[in-house]
């Protein structure tokens, strides 16, 4: 075993791991550059949400294993989990796998391991790594071993994610592959599957983008639906009793740091063959702005001229605080252009995230024609729509995720509506 990690990076994926590798027994250093973010971790408090954490970052403090700051140190083993984000021209934003690989370098030794976690565009670790790693005059194979392990976890699951899924390890070379494999070995109970840095570059990408296309099939096919009075929903329910289909789920667009930002890597790095691919992105891009006209005719069909609609869920998915490409915000972004009022809630977003939020719930639905589901919060869900405050009459809602009950909605004196739902009021629901 290694006698010390060092952890660049404690978003999501960063801070989790080092708790994991903590708590195993092994020394971690945590570094971010969000000064306010390392001062909390010091002091024991959390500044994302995740089922676990909190119990596990004190045992982690507590136990000695686990110290953060804002610079690395000396280890045996550096692991970079900073962003990979895009750009606004949907190319990739690789300058701070290259500022966090370059802030490694003073403190690397002879025999370091150097491990990439974040999903980055094929040839990431050979073009923008591996140039900066060269400034320790180390060899690389030799006496510095380099490796890309992408994570493969979901928030609100990471911990038990983290240990019982099968994990890519991509090696620059093979001895760098079975380092790595050894590492995560401390943990992980899932299978290893060791290959080059390249392939496991593609391969995450692969798996983000499959999902992304599935969905915008999805989403073609709400569309689809409405227009022949068909519930995509049940469509889709009984398709997947084939044992060879699996249809994902329609909504109001994609987010979060993977699924809405990886395929883009593929388009930039061969756009002539990622047709598909590009088409599949734009269409679940496009998605928030088809929410927001439905909401449009919605209010027409009421003969509201300066309509009132309330956004439930800020977040990208269920049960998470997470913001990230959220679609929930670009649907109010789409509102907004309507010249539609909007006011927002998200029961796990506790502070002022975005101008549109309220603290409360009944502060965002109190004035409200329009209600719109954008995230499927298990609190929606099991929301009793006779408490709800609003105007009377009643306003219509809109869910986007399927989540809500339409009988318990409809005998509280809402109007229900669900994206992809063609079908009869009433009928077969």
């Amino acid at each position: 075993m290694n006698n010390k990690i060092c952890i660049v990076g404690l978003g999501y994926i960063g801070l989790p791991t080092a708790v994991m590798f903590a708590n195993s027994g092994v020394k971690v250093h945590g570094v971010d550059i969000n000064e306010k973010a390392v001062n909390m971790i010091a002091n024991k408090q959390l500044h994302i949400e995740e089922t676990g954490l909190q119990e596990r970052l004190d045992q982690a403090i507590d136990s000695g294993n686990f110290t953060v700051s804002t610079t690395p140190v000396e280890a045996d083993v550096y692991i970079v989990a900073v962003p990979s984000p895009i750009n606004p021209d949907n190319t990739a934003n690789l300058e701070y796998i290259r500022r966090a690989t370059a802030s490694i370098v003073p403190y690397v030794k002879p025999g370091a391991l150097v491990i990439l976690e974040s999903t980055v565009p094929p040839k990431t670790v050979e073009n923008v790594m591996l140039p900066e790693l060269r400034k320790t005059d180390l060899t690389i194979g030799e006496n510095l071993f380099v490796s890309h392990s992408p994570e493969r976890v979901i928030p609100g699951k990471i911990f038990e994610e983290l240990v019982n899924n099968d994990r890519i390890v991509g090696g620059v070379t093979p001895e760098c592959a079975e380092k790595t494999k050894a590492l995560y070995k401390t943990f992980v109970q899932g299978e290893i599957h060791l290959t080059d840095a390249t392939t496991a570059e593609l391969v995450k990408v692969m798996e983000n983008t499959y999902r992304d296309v599935n969905i915008a099939f999805a989403n073609e096919l709400a569309k689809i639906a409405e227009t022949i009075g068909v519930d995509i929903w049940e469509a889709i329910r009984f398709a997947n009793f084939h044992p060879r289909v699996n249809i994902h789920m329609p909504g109001p667009g994609v987010g979060g740091h993977c699924i809405a930002v990886d395929p883009w890597f593929l388009v930039e790095l061969n756009p002539e063959n990622a047709e598909i691919i590009h088409k599949a992105r734009l269409t679940n891009d496009g998605m928030p702005k088809f929410v927001a006209q439905k909401a449009q005719s919605m209010l027409d069909m009421k003969g509201i001229t300066d309509g009132k609609v309330a956004i439930l869920g800020l977040a990208f998915k269920g049960d998470v605080d997470d913001l990230r490409e959220s679609p929930s915000i670009t649907v109010i972004e789409a509102l907004q252009e309507l010249g539609i009022e909007v006011k927002s809630f998200d029961p796990h977003i506790k502070t002022v995230q975005h101008t549109t939020q309220q603290l409360t719930l009944e502060d965002a639905t109190r004035d409200a024609d329009l209600i719109i589901l954008t995230t499927d919060h298990t609190d929606f869900k099991q929301l009793s729509p006779n408490t709800l405050t609003t105007k009377e009459p009643k306003p219509f809602v809109l869910d986007t995720k399927n989540s809500l009950d339409r009988n318990k909605w409809e005998q509280a004196g809402f109007h229900y509506f669900k994206l992809g739902d063609g079908s009869p009021v009433g009928v077969m629901n």
